[in-house]
C-alpha cells in the first residue's frame, strides 16, 4: 500500500482577510519566546504586517532552522508596518509566576507598537489588551502569517539576549541551549549553583537552589 504524504501545514492570511473584511485593518499578531527555560527573560513580540501577496517563508519559529529565522526575521523588519518587543526580565516572572509574566510581555510588545491596532491575533490563550479586542487562536503560530511573524521576532530576540548573558557568564552553555532545561544545564547547575539570570521559582532550579543554599549564587 502506497504510504499517505501528509502536508505539512503553513501559516496564512486567512483570518487577517477575515477581520480587515470586518473593518479590522490594522492587526497585530503576538507570540512569545522562553516560556518554559529556566533561566533568561520571556520575550513577547508583535507584527502589523501589511497586505501582502507572498508570506516570504515566514512560519512557525519551532518550524525553522536558527540559520532560516535569522534569515527571515531580516525580511519580516523589512517588510512590516511595525513591530514591538516585550520583556519580563527572570526576576520579575519568579514574582508574578510564568503565566501572567507572558502575557505582561505580550502587553509590553503591544505598547510598543508605534501604531494602535484595531484587532489582535495571540497565539493561544487571549490575554486582554486595553481598549483593543483580541482573539486567542490555538497554534496560532500554524496558521496566522502574523503570528507566525511574531514567533520570529520573539525567538531571535530572545536568542540574541541568551547569546549575549553567555558572553557574561559561558559556564551553562546559554549560546546553545538558551537557557532551557538540558542534560548539561542541569548538571552545570548542580555542580556550580545559580546565575543571576536563573528562575528559582522553577522546580530543577529551586530544588538547586534550596540544595546549595549554603552556597553563594555563581558569579560572572
Amino acid at each position: 500500500m502506497a504510504k499517505k504524504i501528509i502536508k505539512k501545514r503553513k501559516p496564512s492570511l486567512k483570518l487577517e482577510r477575515s477581520l480587515q473584511n470586518e473593518g479590522h485593518l490594522i492587526i497585530a499578531g503576538v507570540d512569545e519566546a522562553g516560556r518554559g527555560a529556566w533561566a533568561g527573560p520571556v520575550v513577547a513580540a508583535a507584527v502589523v504586517l501589511p497586505f501582502l501577496n507572498k508570506y516570504y517563508d515566514i512560519n512557525d519559529s519551532k518550524m525553522l532552522t536558527e540559520n532560516q529565522r535569522e534569515r527571515i526575521v531580516k525580511k519580516i523588519y523589512e517588510i512590516a508596518a511595525d513591530i514591538g518587543v516585550g520583556i519580563v526580565e527572570n526576576e520579575e516572572l519568579d514574582s508574578m509566576g510564568v503565566g501572567q509574566a507572558t502575557y505582561l510581555a505580550m502587553r509590553r510588545a503591544v505598547n510598543n507598537l508605534s501604531i494602535k491596532p484595531m484587532y489582535i491575533l495571540v497565539d493561544g490563550f487571549r490575554v486582554g489588551f486595553s481598549g483593543i479586542p483580541s482573539r486567542g487562536i490555538l497554534d496560532g503560530d500554524k496558521k496566522s502569517v502574523s503570528i507566525a511573524a511574531a514567533s520570529i521576532v520573539a525567538k531571535v530576540s530572545r536568542d540574541r539576549i541568551m547569546r549575549s548573558i553567555h558572553e557574561d557568564d559561558s559556564k551553562y552553555g546559554f549560546d546553545t541551549n538558551k537557557g532551557y532545561g538540558t542534560a548539561y544545564h542541569h548538571a552545570q547547575m548542580k555542580k556550580l549553583g545559580l546565575n543571576e539570570w536563573h528562575r528559582k521559582s522553577f522546580k530543577p532550579v529551586r530544588e538547586v537552589f534550596v540544595n546549595k543554599s549554603s552556597l553563594k549564587i555563581s558569579s560572572k
